[in-house]
């Protein structure tokens, strides 16, 4: 292979604390979502942009998998219940959440933080950069966030147990826009009291017979 056809075949993008990315993917791509120090959330989204607009839906993915989060070899699917991704492997201890929003302007104001960075704001900023307006903020997959259900009713959100080098791998099931944003929440331990990168790698399907990673 040549070297060229290497670096169209991988791409590796840092996503640095308290920001926000986007990437386009294929149909076939893999993509791997790593905490490379451990105890950082990683919200994610995934945006159709053509034919019509669509983006992952996480009540559809609860409705139709029927199941707080997919296990290994499910989808995660669309507002229109189209499978959108597909998770591939688990390489981290979980638990990863789709019950809470993404974090906000407002929610800092809340607690005394104004003007503070947030996964809202990034995520908007991110579909801004590429030309799109989405009609709201679609409720994110937050992975290796520990929030699980109490057997109480509450949600709380406990310190993230993702080891340094953790990740989740997923399969593209159409061209996508993704938005990983690495969670700005400093004021509670959510991401172990200190914001740190997320890494994004995509093995492109179709153009590479090498190993995906």
């Amino acid at each position: 292979m040549q070297p060229n056809a290497l670096s169209k075949a991988r791409q590796s993008i840092i996503v640095p604390a308290q920001s926000g990315r986007s990437v386009r993917v294929s149909k076939g791509d893999l993509v791997r979502i790593t905490d490379p120090k451990g105890q950082q959330v990683a919200d994610l989204w995934a945006i159709v942009t053509s034919p019509q607009l669509d983006w992952l839906s996480t009540s559809q993915t609860r409705d139709i998998g029927e199941r707080m989060f997919p296990a290994v070899g499910e989808w995660f699917y669309s507002n229109l219940g189209r499978p959108l991704l597909k998770l591939v492997e688990d390489g981290s201890p979980g638990p990863h959440d789709m019950l809470f929003p993404a974090c906000s302007r407002e929610l800092y104001e809340r607690v005394g933080l104004p003007d503070h960075p947030n996964c809202r704001d990034n995520m908007l900023q991110a579909l801004r950069n590429e030309g799109i307006t989405c009609p709201f903020v679609p409720d994110p997959v937050d992975l290796f966030q520990n929030s699980p259900p109490q057997p109480n009713g509450r949600l709380d959100v406990l310190p993230s147990v993702n080891p340094p080098g953790g990740y989740v791998v997923f399969q593209a099931e159409c061209d996508l826009l993704l938005v990983v944003t690495a969670c700005a929440v400093d004021f509670h331990p959510t991401n172990g009291s200190c914001c740190t990168e997320i890494a994004i790698e995509i093995s492109r399907g179709t153009q590479s017979q090498e190993p995906p990673f």
